[in-house]
Order: C-alpha cells, then sequence, then structure tokens
C-alpha cells in the first residue's frame, strides 16, 4: 500500500524542498512505496487526512491525528541517521 509524507517548512519552498529530496531518496533506497508532499505547515492541519506521516523543518504548532517528526536534523546534519531510521520504522 502506497504511503503519504507530508514534508512541511513555514513557507512550502525552501527548506521542505532539501528534505522532500532526502526522504524520497531515502524511502526509495528503502522500497517503501511513499508519495512526499511539499507544503507549507499552515496547510498541514487540512492535509493530515490520508496521510501517514508528517515531517517537519519548523515547530508543530499543535498535534496532528498522524505521527510527526521535526527534520531538524536534515537542515543542521546532526543526527540524519536516526532520524532516517524514526522515518522508516514509522512508515513500514
Amino acid at each position: 500500500m502506497k504511503k503519504t509524507v507530508l514534508v512541511a517548512c513555514g513557507a512550502g519552498i525552501a527548506t521542505s524542498t532539501v528534505v522532500c529530496e532526502r526522504v524520497e531518496n531515502l524511502l526509495k533506497d528503502n522500497g517503501i512505496n511513499a508519495e512526499v508532499v511539499q507544503c507549507k505547515i499552515a496547510e498541514v492541519a487540512s492535509r493530515q487526512d490520508g496521510a501517514d506521516l508528517i515531517v517537519s523543518t519548523t515547530i508543530l504548532p499543535t498535534t496532528y491525528n498522524i505521527p510527526a517528526l521535526t527534520a531538524t536534523a536534515y537542515i543542521t546534519g546532526i543526527g540524519m541517521e536516526a532520524l532516517d531510521q524514526k522515518i522508516i520504522d514509522h512508515l513500514k
């Protein structure tokens, strides 16, 4: 079954683009069939239905009905492998 991952940042442009590429490659390399959707953090609440995971580059303003991870590691370069594993674990 195809999974859906929402990748969100403040504007839905810069940092989420970097994270989208990282997540897409991670999922492909691990044989996980998923669609990665880039959006603004303000859009997450309305897009969470049908999604399986949120990966955000910013502080999440609320709680959601699906798991959410902060992708700071992909921006700083510290803890990337641990975040990779968390994403894989949530989608397997």
